[in-house]
């Protein structure tokens, strides 16, 4: 397992005043929040392509998610959502990233009116997502969402549904596994359990419990060691991407105790 570092903490500020900052952590790994003063283009590519290249780093980006609905009940509104995230993904592939993290769509406010309308359109702009992913050598993770928020996908039985509707569609397509998301929801355990052949991808914070608080690593009430032996016992290799947006520096450094 690797020690990786998302870059949502420091999306306030220019991109390569934010590299600057990140240079000095202690990790293998960095995500691209494709958001704000971070949102990709050919030259930011390029700086974090040579940022990247100099430190022996691998990367992953993180779809745009504010104002992003990917279940949107309005045709004109997905349209433009999908052909953002289109985007998003031509130009993550030029960075070689190892995933592109997306979330799942969001209940609308017709939703009790007409009911299973906004998980079709969340199947159907996720199937456009996969063959344009396979267009471009790129792979797909979903993550899991707080249950405080009107996500589509925030427990076990919703991923349950969703890989089945999906079928084989679905087969390559991972889960980003949010850890202080399944805190809030209740669902860590079962998460792991569930799908340990699909968690591809995680994200560490910590919480209460009560609200997406993005708390460092150990901020909080979540049981770190558990998680750990937990990804052992399914034989995760991948990145574990530190998003808190605070206590940077004394998450990575919690976490390396933990895995070593």
């Amino acid at each position: 397992m690797r020690i990786g570092l998302s870059m949502l903490f420091c999306i306030n500020r220019p991109l390569k005043s934010a590299l600057k900052i990140i240079e000095d952590f202690d990790i293998e790994h960095i995500e691209v929040v494709d958001e704000g003063m971070h949102e990709l283009n050919s030259g930011g590519i390029e700086i974090i392509k040579e940022f990247i290249r100099g430190r022996g780093l691998t990367v992953s980006v993180h779809a745009p998610f504010a104002d992003i609905n990917i279940a949107s009940t309005s045709p004109s509104l997905r349209k433009a959502i999908i052909k953002r995230l289109k985007k998003s993904m031509a130009l993550s592939s030029k960075l070689d990233s190892e995933y592109w993290i997306f979330h799942p769509g969001i209940k609308s406010a017709i939703s009790d009116i007409i009911p299973g309308l906004d998980w079709k359109i969340n199947l159907d702009s996720v199937r456009i997502f996969i063959r344009e992913a396979k267009q471009h050598g790129i792979k797909l993770a979903i993550e899991n969402t707080p249950k405080t928020f009107p996500f589509l996908l925030t427990c076990v039985e919703d991923f349950r549904r969703f890989y089945e509707e999906l079928g084989d569609e679905g087969l390559e397509l991972g889960i980003a596994l949010d850890v202080g998301h399944a805190n809030i929801s209740g669902q860590l355990d079962g998460m792991i359990k569930s799908f340990r052949d699909k968690i591809v991808h995680t994200h560490l914070h910590d919480n209460y419990g009560d609200r997406d608080s993005h708390l460092g690593v150990g901020f909080g009430k979540i049981n770190w060691s558990k998680f750990v032996e937990s990804l052992r016992e399914i034989r995760y290799n991948g990145a574990l991407v530190v998003e808190s947006i605070s206590n940077i520096e004394e998450s990575i450094k919690f976490l390396r105790e933990l895995i070593k």
